[in-house]
């Protein structure tokens, strides 16, 4: 059942039986806000120690999509005609505009350097899965 309510007197007034009171709600306020604090604080550090998922050094890296092949051609003249720009990310902003303005047929080289790329990739990763499996690399 629910919470029993306690009834007013007779000799009570108008307000002692008003729901929520000014003073509840100050208390409510405060817990609130409280709460909120909370959520605002630093998160304590987590003790150092094994950190999990170490990376194998002799795993092939994925290579770069056709837009960063773009973006290397791309810097190296924009940088030439705009000396004062040294903010790579306002390079790569401007970068990002010409590359979705280019048509497909001027994309063409990017995507055939970056498809070469990945064929290279998928070739060394097949052998690096064949000496793993082979018992070549041991586990750590």
């Amino acid at each position: 059942m629910g919470k029993k309510r306690k009834l007013p007197s007779k000799s009570a007034s108008a307000e002692d039986t008003e729901e929520p009171t000014e003073n509840k709600r100050a208390i409510v306020r405060a817990e609130v806000s409280k709460s909120s604090n909370n959520k605002t604080k630093k998160k304590q550090k987590k003790p150092k120690g094994k950190t999990g998922n170490k990376e194998d050094p002799d795993k092939p890296k994925k290579p770069p999509t056709a837009f960063f092949y773009f973006l290397l051609d791309f810097k190296k003249g924009y940088q030439e005609q705009n000396p004062h720009v040294k903010s790579m990310r306002d390079i790569g902003k401007a970068c990002g505009v010409k590359w979705k303005a280019m048509s497909y047929e001027e994309k063409v080289e990017y995507y055939d350097i970056a498809t070469e790329k990945r064929a290279e990739f998928e070739k060394a990763m097949a052998a690096y899965v064949e000496r793993r499996e082979s018992g070549e690399y041991d586990e750590d």
